[in-house]
């Protein structure tokens, strides 16, 4: 059995506010262990389940956030940036049992501690096939395409709530309450811990592959805080603007759909003027 766990940052114990993930930022540093600890305490848990291989992917930021040396060394770890998939890179080689959505959150436009997607602000709703789209489903229908179940999510209540509509049976572990996009509930460290490593132990009877889900086409419709970042993502091939500051596209599938969408927010964060937006 082999586990791809996906870690993003902003669902992760004790992360409240943008200082807590920003690459380089005091409270990024402080953040990391707690953001580690979390990971970890997933690989422990899938491994006390009977997993024989671990496999994590940083998705946060620069992805090369978490802590190498503090992790159980039956496991591996692809970090820095540039994958064909992305947050959910390690999944298309056609031998991961079961996925895992660490440090989770909700999406641009939700409620939800350090919502977003992709882009930490400009996009301020993103939609798939008409419905309001976190990145866990995208990337949850990504994964579904080669046949890959999610079975663990951690992150905050909401997002938990969240996870329900794209993987209702994967077990969930609410790390922290959301009060709003930049304060919350938090549990310690130690008690987030042995509830994930709980959650990941009995998530390994859910790691079972199944018939790839090819479930296209995905229009996806993203939206942002101004007119001119619109008519930037137009310059993607396919991309049309639909209305004053949102663009749509259609692909057959979500491997062509997610590499879509991150060139759109890549060309459109370079076209984001540090001031004005």
């Amino acid at each position: 059995m082999k586990i791809l766990i996906s870690a993003d940052m902003e669902g992760a114990t004790g992360v409240t506010w943008p200082g807590d993930v920003l690459p380089g930022a005091p409270q990024w540093e402080r953040c990391r262990p707690m953001f580690t600890s979390d990971v970890n305490a997933a690989v422990l848990g899938f491994y006390d389940g009977g997993a024989d291989e671990v496999l994590i992917n940083e998705a946060h930021w620069s992805m090369r956030n978490l802590l190498l040396e503090q992790l159980d060394d039956r496991a591996q770890m692809i970090t820095g940036r540039h994958k064909t998939l992305s947050m959910v890179e390690g999944v298309q080689h056609g031998d991961v049992d079961g996925v895992a959505f660490i440090g989770y959150h909700t999406g641009a436009g939700m409620e939800g501690v350090l919502a977003h997607t992709y882009l930490p602000n400009s996009v301020t709703g993103v939609w798939l096939n008409d419905v309001r789209a976190s990145e866990g489903l995208l990337n949850a229908h990504v994964v579904a395409e080669y046949g890959v179940p999610v079975v663990l999510f951690t992150g905050d209540d909401l997002a938990c709530e969240d996870a329900l509509g794209y993987a209702p049976e994967a077990r969930k572990v609410a790390v922290k309450d959301h009060v709003s996009r930049y304060a919350a509930v938090c549990r310690t460290p130690a008690r987030t811990a042995a509830d994930i490593r709980a959650a990941a132990k009995d998530a390994t009877r859910l790691a079972v592959r199944h018939e790839p889900v090819t479930g296209g086409p995905f229009t996806i419709a993203l939206e942002f805080d101004a007119e001119h970042l619109a008519l930037a993502a137009t310059v993607v091939p396919g991309v049309d603007q639909v209305g004053e500051r949102k663009v749509a596209y259609t692909e057959g599938t979500m491997y062509d759909g997610i590499r879509t969408f991150k060139a759109v927010t890549t060309i459109v964060s370079a076209a984001v003027e540090e001031q004005y937006g």
